[in-house]
């Protein structure tokens, strides 16, 4: 494998520019300098549900019947549990309909 210092430095700037976007966001909901409120707060509020159904809508779509099922069941699930249990259901329903359907080895 070779590394190349074009890579490395494209690696760095992403890095740093990343930590910047991260630090100016905390910094500017910060206390009383810019107050969220409204509709943007309801914006900011959606941000992580939408990110996680990002991640993981694809691998639920491709992947197989185990994952799809274990992710119509985590839906369901995710009415009625937090975050944590869902995420459980899920991870549980997963292994057992590998286990059951034959699929042990999938990704």
């Amino acid at each position: 494998m070779t590394f190349h210092a074009t890579t490395l430095d494209a690696i760095a700037a992403m890095a740093i520019v990343t930590y910047l976007t991260r630090v100016a966001g905390m910094l500017l909901v910060r206390g009383d300098r810019f107050a969220v409120r409204g509709r943007a707060k309801a914006a900011l509020d959606a941000i992580p549900p939408v990110m996680f159904v990002t991640i993981i809508a694809p691998t639920l779509l491709v992947t197989g019947w185990p994952e799809t099922l274990a992710g119509l069941l985590a839906a369901v699930a995710s009415v009625r549990l937090p975050l944590l249990g869902t995420i459980l259901v899920g991870v549980v329903a997963v292994a057992v309909l590998r286990l059951g359907l034959g699929m042990a080895g999938a990704p």
